[in-house]
């Protein structure tokens, strides 16, 4: 049996799967903006989960998760969906706060103590904010379904899952119309890399630093994970 995964470790994988974009690497200063830490940091981290078989690491370019990895994020990202569902659905509790206390609560939820909550909310598919769960153990089937707004193409439009900061600053996208369930669609990519997006009939210029905080899902994805959500219900 492989070593225990450490929660700091748990959270780089996490990040690094909402990060990743088709097959390319995730830059190391982005993963360290992200979470909060030094490149250095970030690196030093990087290589440890290299060694036990997480990540790939390439030199001037990034990582990316190898399945062992990916496995591993996505079950804490299980977990966290599972309880934010319960806080918010049975607890009562706003969807931010909900999400807020989860964090807390992923890392140290054994696995079939999780799949006992998923039983007991009936097998859910999508977060109170609109997240997709992954299926039990971890699936490829959910990669890359959440992103950076940053990585978002000109035309696309998306829902937004999450966003990855602090208070400050999610009170400022708020009063913009931005939050969790907010559909966005990128109109251009300006010269300096900043984003021009529409949301509820108004346009807006992101930069792109603040864009890398906004975790989306395409809308079509969001779309079918709903619809499947509402089947399952109707047949439960």
């Amino acid at each position: 049996m492989s070593d225990p995964v450490s929660e700091s470790a748990e959270m780089y994988l996490l990040r690094i799967a909402l990060l990743s974009e088709g097959n390319n690497p995730v830059p190391i200063s982005q993963l360290a903006e992200t979470l909060d830490v030094s490149p250095i940091s970030a690196n030093q981290m990087c290589r440890k989960l290299e060694s036990k078989g997480l990540v790939d690491y390439q030199p001037y370019k990034g990582v990316t998760l190898t399945l062992q990895g990916e496995a591993i994020a996505l079950r804490v990202l299980r977990k966290r969906r599972l309880w934010e569902v319960f806080l918010a659905e049975k607890l009562g509790l706003d969807p931010e706060t909900a999400e807020e206390i989860a964090c807390r609560f992923e890392h140290v939820t054994p696995e079939d103590l999780a799949e006992k909550l998923a039983e007991f909310l009936g097998n859910p598919t999508l977060s109170p904010q609109h997240q997709p769960i992954p299926p039990r153990f971890g699936s490829v089937q959910h990669k890359h379904v959440i992103r950076p707004l940053s990585a978002v193409g000109v035309g696309e439009r998306v829902r937004v899952t999450n966003i990855v900061a602090d208070e400050t600053l999610k009170a400022f996208l708020r009063t913009q119309g931005i939050g969790p369930g907010a559909v966005l669609t990128v109109l251009a990519l300006a010269p300096n890399k900043a984003l021009l997006v529409a949301v509820d009939g108004n346009h807006i210029s992101l930069a792109t630093d603040v864009a890398d905080h906004i975790d989306v899902t395409p809308i079509e994805e969001a779309a079918l994970a709903e619809t499947s959500a509402m089947t399952s219900d109707r047949n439960a």
